[in-house]
């Protein structure tokens, strides 16, 4: 019989069962659709060699009047501004006061007590974990260590072994380490007045004097609190090995501390913070909504005002820095900066859930806001509260016939969940609400318009815009926004929403990758506290597709050459900016599949016998010689049957791409041989090589009547 043309319809749907999506495809990881063509996303490298702390919600990315590129990574413990490659701290500082060093453990008069331990096995300076002899007197993550003349931060430990290590901490250098090596750390008690200490927040120590064994380049650096014993107690590490014998005297001297702002979760703890789980499932005023900033998972929201840039921890307050003052200055709170501009600072919210800077309008908005109240500086929250400064003033918060600042109230819903600035108007979530807020000028200011009621959202960073059209997930769907709301079909929506960890929907996100017309969701799947997995939609082509990937933030800002993405590993990516992943020092393969759902000769009621495949794929964007990929035909005999067993075989180029730039005519296997029967197949084609880049075509094969049964 003639050879059969292996054509599917472009996109993945999981909507029904695999033979009744006949003609098209099933199941896939790492690959895209593009023109209606399936190929292999492209590869990753890394931004920098330099690192941050914690885990990256947020990403900023703007350019100051000098032509400064900057970008604001905003993580779980502190805020940074990358740029050149280095991660400048600027996480704003809450309160300094003069605290007292004491002793640890309290009842020895010792200052000091020794973890020590030596390396069971060497390390390169690059390792991200290492294994201790003894772990038992190293405490639980996350601590720091000393080996040789380095520091090294840790996040995670199990037994003997400690992981997520962060090399060259506190300016040393990342260096090779034999077996045997000494490991080590003292612990410090500070004794303290109650400033609202928890445990992971940074302090800043200087003008201490160093007693009992300390020195004070060890003391008068930034600090982390490692365990808090009472609300005036806390202690941190100073990385170092001591001798116990050599340390004989307690106590401390007076000093000075910074303390920067609470540090928030990594992980969403079930009640803690608005909306715990699924968005409104409390009420205002409930448990899940009155914790402190610093125990809920930390998110920030990020914009820049000109060329500076307001900052805002979700439930924290409202951070300026400023662009003129340099990188190595802190952001500052908009309420100090509004008293020494000569306003009334005290009257700068003090607490919101997300912040914007209108760039048109020159506003800077609080989403969630404590409400003026004349001679009351700090009144009540209020959650569905937006709250706005004078037009083109920062500072001016105080509402008055001669300025535009001012405040609105929405009805629909317990608690403002996000927003989102487009062309026309800025778009405000409720947990149950859509509004619309545009700027109709004095004396009113801004007008809101309910645009839909009893709808949902995912988390306040499940939103994207492009094109003028927003797009959520919800709660169980996808939604659009094109002038009004309509649900987004979705070929993949019981497949997303029947295996994603609701518990951990706060940690959801979008972003978009311009280049390719790609909207990206990253979530937690059902068993999973991080996030693993992402879901695309085509919006050019309307289609969907699905993987597996672990990152924490996006951003494709439109003034760095690709999109960047943060991971787990303490580091921001480049997207599309190679053919492999190449986010660490070597080198790793991307493996990248896709496979159809079955098809079948005639009505099926014909066993068909496959004996070769004529390939049709393309291998532009490889940067290896005679890059191949796997094509594969399954048979099997009914649906409800598992697949048989079937040849592999590999499809080559005979492409040289390592020295060919040139657009490349495709020449590659003109035919495989393979040897299978069943009245039902599937077709899959996959690479897992380091350098391969492919594209699929229309591949046939020779397939004939192989008898009834």
């Amino acid at each position: 019989m003639p050879l059969q043309k292996l054509t599917f319809r472009p996109g993945v749907n999981r909507e029904g069962t695999n033979y009744a999506n006949e003609g098209g495809w099933y199941e896939c990881d790492h690959i895209r659709f593009r023109s209606g063509q399936v190929e292999k996303i492209g590869g990753w490298t890394r931004l920098s060699n330099g690192s941050y702390l914690g885990t990256a919600r947020s990403m900023w990315n703007w350019i100051n009047l000098e032509g400064t590129n900057y970008l604001g990574v905003g993580t779980n413990l502190k805020y940074y501004i990358e740029y050149g490659g280095g991660y400048y701290d600027i996480t704003p500082i809450r309160k300094t006061v003069n605290p007292m060093l004491g002793a640890v453990p309290p009842s020895t008069g010792n200052p000091l007590a020794t973890a020590y331990s030596t390396l069971n096995g060497g390390i390169t300076a690059t390792a991200t974990s290492l294994v201790l002899t003894s772990g038992a007197s190293f405490q639980n993550s996350p601590g720091i260590i000393k080996i040789d003349s380095e520091q090294i931060y840790y996040t995670g430990k199990s037994t003997n072994t400690l992981t997520g290590l962060v090399r060259g901490y506190n300016g040393t250098t990342a260096a090779t380490h034999a077996t045997s090596a000494a490991v080590g750390c003292s612990t410090v008690t500070v004794t303290d007045v109650a400033n609202g200490v928890v445990k992971n927040d940074f302090v800043t120590f200087s003008g201490l004097t160093a007693t009992g064994g300390f020195t004070t380049g060890q003391l008068n650096v930034e600090q982390q609190v490692f365990n808090v014993i009472t609300v005036d107690k806390y202690t941190f590490n100073v990385a170092g090995v001591f001798s116990t014998s050599a340390v004989t005297t307690g106590g401390g001297t007076v000093g000075i501390a910074a303390y920067q702002i609470n540090t928030g979760l990594d992980i969403y703890v079930i009640g803690t913070g608005w909306g715990a789980g699924v968005w409104g499932r409390g009420g205002w005023g409930s448990a899940s909504s009155t914790q402190a900033v610093g125990a809920q998972l930390r998110l920030w929201s990020n914009d820049n005002y000109g060329q500076d840039l307001i900052i805002a921890p979700r439930n924290g307050g409202v951070y300026y820095w400023k662009s003129a003052d340099g990188l190595t200055t802190r952001a500052k709170l908009l309420n100090d900066l509004s008293t020494t501009e000569g306003y009334a600072g005290q009257y700068v919210p003090n607490k919101t859930l997300e912040i914007s800077a209108s760039s048109i309008q020159r506003f800077v908005i609080c989403f969630g806001a404590n409400p003026y109240v004349s001679g009351t500086p700090n009144s009540a929250f209020n959650p569905m509260l937006v709250r706005w400064s004078d037009q083109a003033n920062q500072y001016d918060w105080v509402p008055d016939p001669t300025n535009q600042a001012g405040e609105f109230g929405l009805s629909h819903g317990s608690s403002i969940v996000t927003y989102v600035n487009t062309r026309q108007e800025i778009l405000i979530w409720t947990d149950s609400a859509l509004y619309s807020m545009q700027y109709v000028g004095a004396p009113y200011v801004w007008s809101f318009q309910l645009l839909m009621d009893n709808i949902s959202i995912m988390s306040p960073n499940s939103i994207y815009t492009v094109n003028n059209v927003t797009y959520w997930m919800g709660n169980g769907k996808f939604y659009q926004y094109s002038g009004r709301v309509d649900t987004l079909a979705s070929s993949l929506r019981q497949y997303v929403f029947e295996d994603i960890n609701q518990n951990q929907s706060y940690q959801v996100f979008a972003g978009g990758n311009e280049g390719y017309n790609e909207i990206w969701w990253f979530y937690c799947s059902l068993n999973s506290d991080t996030i693993d997995r992402y879901v695309i939609y085509n919006y050019l082509d309307k289609v969907w597709y699905y993987g597996t990937m672990a990152r924490t933030a996006w951003l494709d800002s439109g003034i760095r050459e690709y999109p960047m993405a943060t991971d787990y590993n303490n580091r921001v990516l480049y997207h599309e900016s190679d053919v492999n992943d190449v986010a660490g020092t070597t080198s790793l393969p991307i493996e990248a599949y896709i496979q159809s759902s079955d098809f079948d000769i005639g009505d099926g009621h014909n066993f068909g016998f496959v004996w070769r495949i004529l390939p049709d794929v393309n291998f532009n964007g490889s940067n290896i010689d005679q890059p191949f990929v796997t094509m594969t035909v399954k048979p099997r005999q009914n649906s409800g049957t598992p697949y048989g067993v079937a040849n592999i075989p590999e499809v080559q180029s005979a492409s040289n791409y390592t020295a060919v730039r040139a657009y490349n005519v495709q020449l590659f296997d003109g035919q495989v041989y393979t040897r299978l029967r069943g009245r039902q197949m599937s077709f899959r084609i996959e690479s897992g090589e380091l350098g391969v880049q492919w594209q699929l075509g229309t591949p046939r094969i020779d397939i004939r009547n192989d008898g009834r049964r």
